[in-house]
């Protein structure tokens, strides 16, 4: 085949550097946002923080170099011949103290049983063999590996030969240590475990051992009735032991590293606000930051544009010191166009909410899609889902992301169009009135909803019941 060249036309549509940073910037939360202004001002030396200032304020050159601040040098922005290397710099000892303050202190689960460990009489071959136990818990505090594996780690690794039973005995210790439950290899083992330490004579304690023992899977699946005839109790009896039980903690581990958890704080972006019955919307300041560009780097560009460009260097600097105008300028108003954008998003989530913003009742949600708010505010739909993501708003009943104001349409047999929602909240509101010694099935729920005039199936019922994490009838049965 040939090869051959031929003139073509086509059509192209691409995203400039300017909506392409737009974009980004549309899809962060206000808190992201205050890292990203840092960072560009630390890149960027054209771009400040601050209101713009007057002309009066840099009437003349003259005034920019005889001012208080220090005089800038192009050249310390400019230096093709030093390599990278050379510009960092290591000003730290080896023999130095690195002294970092910890974010949180405490000691772990496995610290702790270290620790207990050193009171426990072990020999050398027992102590490594306890080290790899507690290296191999999870963070519930469980030992999800097989004891032959860790027996074969044992030979290959550390070149330890030992068998299954003398593995499982020191495990037997490390269960005899705080936190109880330590280091089972099953949930009911760990139950056990507890409730073994509080066997001291009370009945209740005891009937919940023999459930745990020998009827645990009818517990776990709520069949109450077996258990009662098995062990040949009352209701009452029952309902004591199952307390006992419920005391329990099924995650040992979990419980000592409760305090170190890190807790995200939602800032809120937009702040809407109730008044005589008119909604009124603010946006978060954090998200309309002051910027300006750099007066000095504004003159120094006249001074450079003015002179004679003779050397590669001053044609290096005009080049350095434009770029870094235009990114200062394409930033802010990227920035502004985000404001604009938010606002005018909110805006019009608000407005087409307006009955749920005033009174706070889910049931007066409606149903709205992304594609409902695109065409308000003449914007793509990609571009109004960037805005919903990781967003949230305060009302005057809570602070809500964006994205729970979106749902589905279901008719009624009016053939009026409701939003899922309403329908889940008086799913969600049925089970929570329900009377827990029998609880409604979905079909039940499926007829309650249908009275109500919503016409939907059992299967949906299922999934909402799903979605709001709601479990079947038979798991939310109560003595």
């Amino acid at each position: 085949m040939a090869l051959r060249q031929q003139f073509s036309q086509k059509l192209e549509q691409r995203l400039s550097p300017q909506q392409i940073q737009l974009m980004k910037l549309l899809q962060v939360p206000t808190m992201e946002l205050d890292q990203r202004i840092k960072q560009e001002i630390e890149e960027n030396p054209a771009l400040e923080e601050g209101k713009e200032l007057e002309d009066d304020d840099f009437s003349n050159e003259d005034s920019f170099e005889e001012g208080d601040g220090e005089e800038f040098d192009i050249s310390d922005y400019l230096d093709d011949d030093v390599a990278d290397y050379k510009t960092k710099s290591s000003n730290h000892s080896k023999d130095d103290d690195d002294k970092v303050i910890p974010f949180s202190g405490g000691h772990t689960f496995r610290e702790k049983l270290s620790e207990q460990l050193q009171l426990i009489r072990l020999d050398d071959t027992q102590k490594i063999i306890a080290s790899i136990l507690i290296g191999n818990l999870d963070e519930a505090g469980y030992l999800s590996r097989d004891i032959e594996a860790i027996v074969d780690d044992l030979a290959f690794s550390m070149n330890i030969q030992t068998t299954e039973e003398e593995v499982i005995e020191v495990l037997n210790m490390l269960q005899d240590l705080d936190p109880a439950g330590i280091g089972a290899r099953d949930l009911q083992e760990c139950l056990l475990i507890q409730i073994n330490r509080k066997q001291d004579g009370n009945i209740s304690r005891y009937t919940a051992k023999k459930i745990l023992e020998n009827h645990f899977q009818e517990f776990t699946k709520k069949h109450y009735d077996k258990i009662s005839k098995k062990l040949e109790i009352n209701d009452e009896d029952l309902k004591e032991a199952i307390k006992e039980i419920l005391k329990l903690n099924p995650k040992p581990g979990g419980s000592s590293k409760g305090a170190s958890k890190n807790f995200q704080q939602i800032i809120p972006d937009f702040i809407i606000s109730e008044n005589e019955g008119r909604l009124e919307l603010l946006l978060n300041s954090r998200n309309a930051p002051e910027l300006r560009i750099s007066k000095e780097y504004e003159t120094m560009l006249r001074s450079y544009s003015e002179g004679a460009k003779t050397s590669k260097s001053e044609k290096d600097a005009v080049t350095f010191v434009r770029q870094k105008l235009d990114n200062a300028k394409w930033f802010i108003d990227a920035i502004r166009q985000r404001q604009h954008t938010l606002l005018m998003t909110m805006t019009a989530i608000m407005q087409y909410q307006e009955a749920y913003f005033i009174t706070g009742d889910e049931t007066k949600l409606k149903p709205m899609i992304l594609k409902d708010i695109a065409d308000i505010v003449n914007l793509d739909i990609s571009t109004v889902s960037r805005v919903a993501n990781s967003k949230f708003v305060q009302t005057h009943f809570g602070i809500y992301s964006l994205k729970y104001f979106f749902s589905e349409s279901l008719s009624t047999e009016s053939g009026e169009e409701v939003s899922t929602r309403e329908v889940k909240k008086i799913l969600s509101d049925a089970v929570d009135a329900e009377n827990k010694k029998s609880p409604l099935t979905d079909e039940k729920l499926m007829n309650l909803l249908r009275d109500r005039g919503y016409n939907i199936a059992r299967r949906t019922v299922a999934k909402y019941r799903e979605q709001l994490n709601i479990p079947v009838a038979r798991m939310r049965k109560e003595l």
